[in-house]
Formats: C-alpha cells, sequence, structure tokens
C-alpha cells in the first residue's frame, strides 16, 4: 500500500470511526482499564519526546507532524515555541482548536492535511508521536527524508518496534481485516530502518514505553 492510500485509509478511520474515542483517551473522562495502560503510555512518551527539545523554545519553530487533538501542540506552545499542529483528520484538527487554551492561540497554527506538504515550511524540530507507524519501510525512510529536509535540529519520532508480541499482532490483523479498525501498525527494528536513512544522518534509537496495549518505541534523527 503507498503512502498516499495509507494516508486516506488514516484519515477515513479517525474522522468516520475513532475521532470520538480518540476525543476521549486524550481528556480526563473516565475509560476502561485497558484504555488506561494507553492514556498512560501516551503520557509516558509525549513526556519522552518533548524532553529532547530544549526547555525554553522561545524563537524555535516546530512541526506537531500528526497532532491530534493537540496535547503536545500546547506543550510545546508552553514553552514558547511556535508550533504549526497538522493532522490529516479535520475532526481531530476541530477538537485540538477548541482545547487550545486561549493564552496560547497566537503560538499554535492547527491546519488539517498533509504533514509532509510543502508548504508548512522549515522547522527547528519535528516531533511525530505515532503517526508514522502505519507506513512499510521505503515509505517511511521517505517520509522522514522529507520531514529531515525541512527540519534544521531533529526529526523525533516513533514506531512500532519489532518485538515477537507486536509482530503476531500485525500478522493476525493482515490475516483477518476489518474495514472499521484502524489502518495496521507495520513493526520496524531500529537496523534495516537505519540502513534505509545512510547518509542523511544518525538514527539514534530512544527508550521504549510499554504500557498494556501500547507498546512505541522512540527514536531521534538529526543530521
Amino acid at each position: 500500500m503507498t503512502y498516499a492510500r495509507t494516508l486516506a485509509r488514516v484519515e477515513t478511520y479517525f474522522d468516520q470511526t475513532a475521532h470520538r474515542t480518540w476525543e476521549r483517551l486524550t481528556s480526563d473522562a473516565p475509560v476502561s482499564r485497558i484504555r488506561e495502560t494507553v492514556r498512560r503510555g501516551r503520557d509516558a512518551m509525549r513526556a519522552q519526546l518533548i524532553s529532547r527539545l530544549p526547555q525554553d523554545l522561545h524563537g524555535m519553530r516546530v512541526l506537531d507532524a500528526g497532532c491530534g487533538t493537540g496535547q503536545l501542540s500546547a506543550d510545546l506552545a508552553a514553552r514558547g515555541a511556535e508550533v504549526v499542529g497538522v493532522d490529516v483528520s479535520p475532526r481531530l484538527i476541530d477538537i485540538a482548536q477548541a482545547r487550545l487554551p486561549g493564552h496560547l492561540s497566537g503560538r499554535v497554527t492547527f491546519r488539517a492535511g498533509d504533514m509532509l506538504h510543502a508548504d508548512i515550511g522549515p522547522v527547528d524540530f519535528t516531533i511525530a508521536m505515532d503517526s508514522l507507524i502505519y507506513y512499510t519501510r521505503p515509505d517511511l525512510a521517505d517520509a522522514l527524508h522529507r520531514l529531515q529536509d525541512r527540519t534544521r535540529h531533529a526529526v523525533v519520532f516513533t514506531l512500532a518496534p519489532r518485538t515477537p508480541l507486536l509482530m503476531a499482532m500485525w500478522r493476525v490483523g493482515k490475516l483477518f481485516p476489518r474495514s472499521d479498525r484502524s489502518p495496521v501498525m507495520v513493526p520496524h527494528a531500529h537496523a534495516p530502518l537505519a540502513r534505509a536513512l545512510q547518509g542523511r544522518g544518525t538514527l539514534t534509537a530512544l527508550d521504549r514505553v510499554t504500557s498494556g496495549f501500547y507498546i512505541s518505541q522512540a527514536l531521534e534523527l538529526r543530521p
């Protein structure tokens, strides 16, 4: 499946099926015990990714690539960054805009569309949390190249790690596809991805977060 087809599938899923679930998961509303583990895992991962950026982001422009409901965008703006939050789902962008605290509104621009679109312009840092997890290695490498080309310092992102558990889940998902389910995550190992990015920068594996059904690997790509 090509990047464009996968992107369209992600948009359809979040706009037509999952935006209400995602709205609840990324709030303080009560959720099931399983979703609570996912919420805790996402909170831990978001804290790790933002820790890779300077504490003081005044004068810096940051792309929140796949911003969802805007939690990370708000965190970045609170540190002083000028933030561009992009998500393929217009409904998630509506939620992000409604949730953004008023005192941060001048620091964040939300837009619905492709996080790789050229007119986003240059940025100092890019964070892509759980927005690159659906792509095969060639499409992933190409997306990282394009993000890096506009990013001055570092692209910090997450992937599904290639663990036995996730590979088993991936194979089951491939065997029994359902149109109403999230697009299947594609697990990746560090070494093959590093080879695909050879000559484009240094790929560093950061910490892995495992919390119930949330399993995610943080990575950083620097020139």
